[in-house]
C-alpha cells in the first residue's frame, strides 16, 4: 500500500523540521495562567480564518466538531501532519524586537468505522509558555542594581479522540474526548549567579466537547450546513515542585509544593456554512465563560472571551483516469478574537486576516496546504507590548484507500 511509502518520508520531514526549530517567541501574554491559549485550526480551515464548526467535509479532517467525522467516505484512511511558523515584532514603550519561531502544530489520522459513524485521532498544543522577562533590583544596604531573570517555558498538549455518528439524513452528533497535559515551568535567576529557582508544574486531565450538525439542500446546487459545539468546564490540579539548579541543570535542592488549580471555562460555539461544491462560504462565533473563574492576579484577570471569524473557499475540479477529483483550492478568511486575559484593565485583543491554497498530487491522494495569516494582537496602550505577526502552516495530507477485496480473477 503506498501509505507506508508516505508516511516514513512525512516524518522524517518532520523530524528535520523540528531539529532545525528556533525557539525564541517571547510572548509576555503567555506569562498569565496556564499560557497563551491556542485559538487556531492548523488543517484545511487556517485559510478561512480557522472556521469550520458548521461544515462537513468528506475531503479533510475536521476537528472544530467532532460531529463532522462521520462525513468521512468509506474505505478511506487519512493522516495529516503540519508545522507552523511565526515570525512577531514586538512594539511598546522602549522596545522594538523581533523574534521567529519553527515548530509542530498537528498530527492526525481518521477513518470510516461504519456508514453511519467515524473517528479521528491527534494530537497539538493547547497553550504555549515562552517568555523572558528582565527587571533590576536592588539589595538591601546598596544602591547597586541587579538584574532580574525571569522565564517562563512549557504548555499544554490537546491528545484526542473523537467520534462522529449520522443520526439521520439530515443530523449529525459526536464528541471529541481529550487529554490536556504537558510542563508549566517558571525559572528565575540574580545577576551572574549560576544558580537558579525554578517553580516546575505538570498537570494531567480529561477534557469533553460536544458537537451536533444539521446539513440540508437548499436548492439543487446549494447546501446548507449548520454546526454547534460545547467543551465541558474542566478543573485542572497542578503538581509543583520547587528546584534550585546550576547551569547545567544540575539539582542542589528539590521539594514538592502543594498543588494549585486553574479552571478551564465552559466554551460553546456556533457555526453556518453555504456551499455549491464549488464556492464555499463559512463563518463561526465562539464564546468562553471566563468571569468568575481562577484567581485575579495583582494587575490581570479574565473576563467573558469571544472569538468570530469568516471565510469564503474556491475549489477547482480536476480528472485523472476519468475520474473527477478535488483540484487546487483557495481561501480567504479574517479573525477577531476578544481575549479573556484582563490586563491593567486593558483587552489584548487580536485581529488577522488569512490565505490558504491547497494543491493536490496526480490522482488527488496526497495534498500540499499552505496557509498564511497577518495580524496584530495588543495594544501600546497602558504600557502594554503590541504584537505585529505574520503566521504560516504548512500541511500534508495523505488519503488512501482501506479494506479494498481482490478482484475475482
Amino acid at each position: 500500500m503506498r501509505i507506508r511509502l508516505y508516511i516514513p518520508c512525512i516524518l522524517l520531514l518532520l523530524h528535520t523540521a523540528m531539529a532545525k526549530a528556533q525557539h525564541g517567541i517571547n510572548s509576555v501574554y503567555s506569562a498569565y495562567g496556564i499560557g497563551d491559549l491556542e485559538t487556531r485550526d492548523y488543517s484545511r480551515n487556517y485559510g478561512l480564518g480557522s472556521s469550520g464548526i458548521g461544515r462537513r467535509s468528506s475531503g479533510y479532517l475536521n476537528e472544530l466538531n467532532p460531529a463532522s467525522y462521520s462525513a468521512l467516505p468509506m474505505q478511506n484512511f487519512m493522516f495529516d501532519i503540519s508545522l507552523k511558523a511565526q515570525q512577531v515584532n514586538y512594539s511598546g514603550a522602549n522596545i522594538s524586537q523581533n523574534a521567529g519561531d519553527i515548530d509542530f502544530a498537528r498530527l492526525a489520522a481518521g477513518f470510516k468505522v461504519k456508514k453511519w459513524w467515524g473517528i479521528g485521532a491527534g494530537i497539538t498544543p493547547f497553550s504555549t509558555i515562552d517568555y523572558k522577562i528582565l527587571n533590576n533590583q536592588f539589595g538591601t544596604g546598596t544602591g547597586n542594581p541587579v538584574t532580574a531573570t525571569t522565564t517562563g517555558s512549557g504548555g499544554l498538549n490537546r491528545a484526542y479522540i473523537s467520534n462522529g455518528f449520522q443520526l439521520n439524513k439530515h443530523f449529525s452528533a459526536g464528541v471529541s474526548t481529550a487529554f490536556l497535559f504537558g510542563p508549566l515551568k517558571t525559572a528565575q535567576s540574580l545577576g551572574s549567579d549560576s544558580l537558579s529557582t525554578q517553580h516546575n508544574g505538570y498537570t494531567f486531565k480529561p477534557n469533553f466537547t460536544a458537537g451536533a450538525q444539521y446539513a440540508t439542500r437548499l436548492t439543487k446546487d446549494w447546501q446548507l450546513g449548520i454546526g454547534a459545539t460545547y467543551r465541558f468546564q474542566t478543573t485542572m490540579k497542578i503538581r509543583n515542585t520547587l528546584d534550585i539548579v546550576n547551569q547545567d541543570q544540575t539539582s542542589y535542592y528539590s521539594k514538592p509544593q502543594d498543588p494549585s488549580y486553574f479552571t478551564l471555562p465552559a466554551q460553546y460555539g456556533a457555526g453556518i456554512s453555504l456551499s455549491n461544491g464549488t464556492i464555499t462560504w463559512v463563518a463561526d462565533y465562539r464564546h468562553e465563560l471566563w468571569n468568575g473563574l481562577n484567581n485575579k492576579g495583582l494587575n490581570y484577570s479574565y473576563a467573558d472571551g469571544e472569538r468570530y471569524s469568516t471565510g469564503i473557499e474556491y475549489a477547482l475540479t480536476q480528472n485523472y483516469y476519468n475520474r473527477a477529483y478535488e483540484g487546487a483550492i483557495f481561501q480567504l478568511g479574517f479573525s477577531y478574537n476578544k481575549s479573556p486575559l484582563v490586563i491593567k484593565g486593558l483587552r489584548t485583543d487580536d485581529i488577522a486576516g488569512s490565505l490558504g491554497v491547497s494543491l493536490p498530487n496526480r490522482g488527488g491522494q496526497l495534498r500540499y496546504y499552505l496557509g498564511v495569516e497577518g495580524g496584530r494582537r495588543g495594544s501600546n496602550a497602558g504600557g502594554l507590548v503590541k504584537e505585529t505577526y505574520v503566521n504560516a502552516v504548512f500541511n500534508f495530507s495523505l488519503r488512501d484507500i482501506w479494506f479494498m477485496k481482490r478482484l475475482a480473477q
